[in-house]
């Protein structure tokens, strides 16, 4: 089957099988792929004080417009596909989100107990703001009014229950064939990896291939449980139409 061009962008905040999904779409074959565009630009306009600062930025391209046109120029290497993981968080409100209509949208959620009790081990004392729930639920409802239907949401939960299942639905919703090469990938880094990886990646280094379904929600902490109950709002309204 002939793959028209496509440009997948897939948005999700930190913890959320993000980088699993990077590395099953490349494993594809068929498509190029490309870890958080706008990570630098966004440290370089907040200042935020994320581990490896220094080094994402120097790595990156600060410039936000020139991440966009990037995000939108030809495939690399003439692929069909070009899957990009962007980070909802990233999407500050003084970046140009005019580049989505050039893109095929898609959105990666978890619940919000288990990307707290996972990104505390990497970063201590998240904001509702670092989790990216509010801006995913902005950058969904953007992207369903100028599309005039819902795009794909496909949940980190289903994917980890049966992740031939889940992705054949995916694929099948953006309109590619779906293959079971996406099922694995080879350990270790890989060199698509941004220039954080050795702090962020170290358990999906490990991996060859989705994890076993999770168990039962964590037992946050008091603070942390708040934090939870302020992000389900917008988590449970595109959870209502996941695939």
């Amino acid at each position: 089957m002939k793959i028209a061009p496509l440009r997948i962008a897939m948005w999700s905040g930190p913890r959320n099988l993000s980088t699993a999904m990077l590395y099953s779409f490349a494993a594809r074959g068929d498509c190029a792929v490309w870890d958080e565009p706008f990570y630098a630009a966004y440290l370089h306009a907040t200042g935020i004080d994320h581990p490896m600062k220094a080094e994402v930025i120097a790595a990156g391209e600060p410039d936000p417009a020139h991440v966009a046109a990037a995000c939108l120029s030809p495939n690399p290497n003439g692929q069909p596909l070009w899957y990009q993981k962007h980070m909802t968080m990233h999407m500050i409100p003084a970046f140009d989100r005019g580049f989505l209509k050039g893109l095929t949208n898609a959105f990666l959620i978890r619940h919000p107990a288990r990307v707290i009790a996972s990104y505390a081990q990497k970063r201590e004392a998240p904001t509702l703001a670092d989790l990216g729930f509010l801006q995913q639920a902005q950058l969904f409802d953007q992207v369903a009014d100028r599309d005039g239907t819902a795009p794909p949401v496909i949940a980190a939960e289903t994917i980890r229950a049966n992740p031939e299942r889940a992705l054949s639905a995916l694929c099948k919703a953006l309109n590619i064939p779906f293959t079971k090469a996406m099922l694995s990938w080879p350990e270790g880094p890989k060199p698509y990896d941004g220039a954080w990886a050795p702090h962020w990646y170290n358990a999906v280094h490990r991996s060859t291939g989705f994890g076993d379904p999770e168990g039962p929600l964590p037992v946050l902490s008091p603070d942390d449980q708040r934090l939870a109950d302020q992000a389900m709002p917008s988590y449970e309204r595109l959870a209502q139409i996941a695939l």
